[in-house]
């Protein structure tokens, strides 16, 4: 967070934008903690997203001036006491936007942590990882068919 106070939350969003405009648009949006901004203002705005996996955050869609599209699949992570995502009103974000969209779903999981699926971190949790990712490739197998 250092990094992204000296730099700019703005830039570090827009460099993931970027980056994403050099692949096809028929993709599948995914970002984790502050890589959400960048993910779900991409689905939400760019033509032609497939769908969009945000973990560990949200925001409200009315940051980026368009309601999501309502076709448009996505799926949100996050755990039920994670300070970040329950306090910083990630979790209302989320709500907002399963309400709004025909295939939206939101995952909670037990537990305060934020960056519960990363197997380097003491955050880690195996069982929520383990049902997190069986729900993401069901998601993506769906998008498949």
């Amino acid at each position: 967070m250092a990094y992204v106070n000296e730099i700019g939350f703005e830039e570090i969003t827009e460099r993931g934008i970027r980056v994403a405009s050099e692949f096809p648009r028929e993709i599948i949006y995914a970002g984790f903690s502050l890589g959400v901004v960048a993910a779900q203002k991409l689905a939400q705005t760019r033509e032609g997203a497939r769908g969009a996996l945000l973990f560990y955050s949200c925001v409200p869609t009315s940051m980026f001036g368009s309601p999501w599209p309502a076709e448009l699949p996505v799926q949100i992570h996050g755990m039920d006491a994670d300070p970040y995502f329950v306090d910083g009103g990630d979790i209302e974000a989320a709500r907002e936007l399963v309400a709004t969209a025909d295939h939206a779903e939101l995952f909670l999981y037990p537990g305060n942590q934020h960056f519960f699926a990363d197997s380097s971190l003491p955050s880690y949790d195996a069982n929520a990882t383990t049902l997190l990712l069986q729900r993401v490739l069901e998601f993506l197998q769906h998008l498949d068919n």
